[in-house]
């Protein structure tokens, strides 16, 4: 039979004191233990204790604080709220622990700064002032990145942050501020991104949208129930004849046998036989009964929608030289603001940036440094060349066919000066039809072309782009649908095709001096004519 053996306490007085590393992030233990503010265990203590303040994002409160001492710890206190980090860190734990990271990292150095000359107070108001300047200038880069993107990149969480402070200083970070800018003039533009698409019904509860509505919950209902009882024997209504032992109901022929002293015996017999004729008494009365049963009762309450992912998104923007000025303006803001709605609803996003013949350049923009110098090169860089659509479509269709963005929705973002081949048009239908793919068009010029209304379900036109160049000057037409007002016939849509007769049938007709109405109607009947031997060309 084994026994237990007890626990060591060796070494248990020694880790009872570092107990407090184990709430504790593991980049901060070096700092917490080694740091020549203080004493351990209070400092610990006090870590986790201001850890704790940013990350629900309370303002700082020196007077709560066992560590640093009181002389640094007032000061301190005073540089986060004018600072305000606490309203970054709530609910951020990787940023609150690299906060507190920058104190103990800054602190560290008054012991320096007394051993170059400078007093106590004068080494506290040096390393307090170093970690202002740190962070004075990192809460307005945040500041930029929560108004362009709604949310801070994982690279502004943590100690990895040089790697995007750079980048924020760019030209090509300026470019992307002057997008977000413009965006604020296009709210149905951004609208229309954002919805985009297809949404997918999950059976998680969306508690940001509860609506009112009638909750049937189990209650008990009281009811009564009058009835008509049927009471044997009770005085009453005279029905007919029977047996019984009621000597009260019985026959008069019953009562002779009493008065024999032979047959009396007999009486006695049938009574306790319950033989004895009888009368027969009938009588109703009425009886109220209440009973309980459950029931279904309608209430006014909360309830918590379904939630609902949306699909992927796939964007091709048009940088063909036709767009420089305000339309290359606004494709840029069609690129930012997909990248902003996609990250916002954690949703996945892919850009096809196409020019001429092979020019497509395929973008992944992740919410962070890599994504964001992707981005800025991006909308800092100028559109020239040709227009080629049949490329992204293409690349699009092979997209379609895997199964992480077969609900995915395209926006087509250009000034419609291009024309896909029937070819490219009919394999994009057949993914209509079979994938329901939607296509929206955002048409940057002054009107739709044949080859933007082939391939887009709908078409929402910025008539006001010019300006966004530069140029405040109005668009030369009354409306977009130009070629849809004046050239119906010449779309191709079902009903066209429908009536299109190609030119081998065309010239197979004249050939055979056939004339208006005298021909079969289809091009397949056109087709199967065979002209005269004597006919000329």
């Amino acid at each position: 039979m084994s026994v237990a053996l007890p626990q060591p306490l060796l070494f248990e007085t020694g880790e009872q004191r570092l107990a407090a590393l184990e709430q504790l992030a593991r980049p901060l233990w070096l700092g917490g233990l080694t740091h020549s503010q203080g004493s351990l265990e209070p400092r610990l203590l006090a870590m986790n204790a201001l850890r704790e303040e940013l990350f629900t994002g309370r303002s700082a409160q020196a007077a709560n604080w066992q560590w640093p001492p009181e002389a640094i710890a007032r000061p301190l206190a005073q540089t986060l709220n004018v600072l305000d980090l606490q309203r970054f860190c709530q609910e951020q734990a990787q940023l609150s622990d690299t906060v507190l990271l920058s104190i103990l990292f800054h602190l560290d150095f008054i012991v320096d700064y007394q051993d170059r000359g400078a007093t106590a107070t004068q080494a506290t108001a040096m390393a307090l002032a170093a970690f202002a300047d740190d962070w004075r200038e990192r809460s307005g880069q945040m500041d930029e990145l929560i108004q362009v993107f709604g949310l801070l990149p994982e690279d502004a969480k943590h100690s990895r942050w040089d790697q995007l402070r750079g980048l924020l200083r760019s030209s090509g970070w300026q470019e992307v501020l002057r997008i977000h800018r413009m965006l604020e003039q296009l709210p149905e533009l951004a609208k229309i991104i954002r919805e985009l698409g297809r949404s997918r019904v999950t059976e998680t509860p969306d508690d940001r949208t509860q609506a009112t509505v009638p909750v049937l919950d189990t209650a008990v209902a009281h009811k009564t129930e009058e009835r008509t009882v049927h009471v044997p024997d009770m005085p009453g209504q005279t029905r007919g004849i029977h047996r019984s032992d009621r000597i009260a109901r019985m026959l008069p022929s019953e009562t002779m046998l009493l008065t024999h002293p032979r047959l009396r015996l007999l009486w006695h017999a049938r009574r306790a036989e319950r033989t004895l004729l009888s009368y027969e008494d009938d009588d109703r009365m009425s009886e109220v009964r209440q009973h309980q049963s459950q029931v279904q009762q309608p209430r006014p309450g909360p309830q918590a929608a379904l939630q609902a992912i949306a699909g992927p998104m796939l964007i091709c923007v048009d940088t063909s030289g036709s767009m420089q000025g305000g339309a290359e303006a606004v494709a840029k803001a069609v690129v930012l603001e997909a990248m902003r709605s996609a990250h916002a609803n954690q949703r996945a996003c892919h850009v096809f940036a196409f020019g001429g013949d092979g020019e497509v350049l395929e973008l992944e923009l992740g919410l962070h440094s890599a994504g964001i110098e992707r981005l800025s090169n991006f909308l800092g860089q100028a559109f020239r060349g040709g227009t080629d659509i049949c490329g992204p479509l293409e690349r699009v269709i092979a997209k379609m066919e895997e199964v992480r963005w077969q609900r995915a929705d395209l926006l087509l973002a250009t000034d419609g000066e291009f024309g896909a081949t029937p070819e490219v048009a009919a394999r994009l239908g057949a993914i209509k039809q079979s994938l329901g793919l939607r296509v929206q068009g955002v048409l940057i010029g002054d009107r739709e072309t044949l080859g933007m209304m082939e391939v887009c379900d709908a078409i929402y036109a910025v008539r006001n782009w010019r300006r966004f160049g530069g140029v405040h000057v109005e668009s030369p037409v009354h409306t977009a649908s130009l070629t849809a007002l004046y050239f119906p016939a010449a779309l191709r849509n079902a009903e066209n095709r429908a009536t299109t007769v190609s030119g081998d049938a065309t010239s197979a007709a004249v050939r055979a001096g056939l004339l208006r109405g005298s021909a079969a109607s289809t091009e397949k009947d056109t087709a199967q004519l065979t002209p005269p031997s004597d006919a000329s060309p």
